[in-house]
């Protein structure tokens, strides 16, 4: 069964456009690839059920619901899916892995896997078959989902880049032509949109993706929350620069971020509140494919940018990942390998990365070449954004300790508590690091 009645605020469409640029399918791009057997054969009398978070562009739920029907008609394999918000799928998934009981496969996000290794069906076989004939996977995929380096615990399905999203004319308004590439020039970007009352706005609550701005701003300054041997170092001379740098950013934000969960920045911004904010594509697309002529003028304006270099010299890009695993209780692992194939296969991955319209960047480089990265401009920023991100548990391995800090938001709490005031940032630091040292017991 699918639920449609999860965030229709973001709903927006990019299957017309699909169907234009497309044109007779993914066959376009790499004849090559297809038509090989494949080397998973489902059990008989396979029935699986899909849990993934629930949409933010309607174009994802409904190609991707088409793959769905379309591996039904071709196996005969029943799927049921299931979509959820993204708070609720963490949970969901936590019970199904610890009762032994749920779906057999979970869409999730960031290092989720690292939470639970030992329940999740070894997928190295599909892994291999998937990087081999597409391409290979980028670097940050298996930092993800194959922390050991040998054993792929689950398979990356892309990134929702977190990108700038930003009003052309507030900032021209502002005396800017274009959106500053250092964190000097986007600080003094923010204060002369703050002084011409088109404020900013970024998220400081327990916000799964928007959240990860802040690891950019303690990543820019060179902070990071444990180095190469998981040593907690978030108390560190780098990070205090970056809060401090953080407390001159936040006095040119809209009031209420403190409180801002993922949706609330999409919602100011396309209200007109603020004038910039970091998102994936969501915002545009919503726009863009809006029946109301005021949202379609928005999206004239909208342009996106990627995150200004601080002093580290170095872009430091943190973006949502997506993972899919296969949870080892299922009665049916053959059946859930051989569906995870027909889903990343071109014939079906090509569309479906075409009609998200640019809000999933690919795990795999062949797909790199899907003329949704080029057909607008205004996508292109997005396309990298799986290859070039960190991994939220930088610079060290991920494990238990990387999946658990960032589900407790340590690093968007230390942020939200330095810059605004309630601690000083000596003091968020402090309580940063004796939290993530819970998690990093040596």
């Amino acid at each position: 069964m699918t639920k449609f009645n999860r965030r229709r605020f973001l709903e927006g469409t990019a299957s017309v456009a699909a169907a234009g640029t497309l044109g007779t399918g993914a066959a376009v791009f790499a004849p090559a690839v297809h038509a090989q057997a494949s080397p998973f054969k489902p059990e008989k009398g396979a029935k699986l059920r899909v849990l993934r978070w629930s949409r933010f562009v309607q174009g994802d739920i409904d190609q991707f619901m088409k793959n769905v029907q379309a591996y039904t008609a071709k196996t005969g394999v029943e799927v049921r899916v299931d979509n959820e918000n993204w708070e609720d799928v963490r949970p969901k998934a936590a019970v199904a892995a610890n009762t032994g009981a749920g779906p057999d496969i979970i869409l999730s996000t960031n290092d989720d896997a690292n939470l639970y290794p030992d329940k999740l069906l070894d997928v190295t076989d599909l892994a291999e078959y998937l990087g081999k004939k597409y391409g290979g996977w980028y670097k940050s995929v298996e930092a993800y989902v194959r922390p050991d380096g040998k054993k792929w615990i689950a398979l990356g399905l892309g990134t929702a880049g977190s990108m700038m999203v930003y009003r052309q004319s507030m900032l021209k308004a502002a005396g800017f032509d274009a959106f500053p590439k250092d964190t000097d020039g986007f600080l003094k970007m923010c204060q002369a949109l703050h002084a011409k009352g088109t404020p900013v706005g970024y998220a400081l609550g327990h916000a799964t993706g928007d959240g990860l701005w802040c690891n950019w701003l303690m990543w820019a300054f060179g902070g990071k929350l444990v180095d190469q041997n998981n040593k907690v170092v978030i108390s560190s001379p780098e990070t205090l620069k970056a809060l401090e740098y953080g407390k001159q950013l936040y006095a040119t934000f809209i009031p209420g971020t403190l409180s801002w969960l993922d949706p609330s920045n999409n919602k100011a911004f396309l209200d007109g509140q603020i004038s910039a904010t970091n998102n994936g594509i969501s915002i545009y697309v919503a726009a863009k494919n809006s029946p109301d002529p005021k949202l379609k003028e928005i999206a004239q304006d909208i342009n996106h940018a990627t995150f200004p270099v601080g002093p580290a010299g170095v872009p430091t890009e943190s973006h949502l990942f997506f993972n899919q695993m296969v949870m080892k209780y299922t009665k049916y692992p053959q059946a859930a390998k051989d569906f995870l194939r027909f889903m990343m296969e071109a014939e079906q991955f090509d569309p479906w990365i075409q009609a998200c319209g640019g809000y999933v960047s690919q795990p795999l480089a062949y797909y790199e070449k899907n003329p949704i990265w080029t057909s607008d401009p205004k996508n292109t920023p997005y396309r990298d954004s799986t290859k070039n991100m960190r991994p939220t548990g930088y610079a060290g391995k991920l494990g238990y300790a990387s999946a658990g800090a960032g589900a407790d938001f340590i690093v968007v709490d230390m942020v939200a508590e330095a810059i605004s005031g309630s601690k000083t940032p000596q003091e968020a630091m402090d309580r940063a690091q004796k939290r993530a040292e819970r998690y990093y017991k040596v």
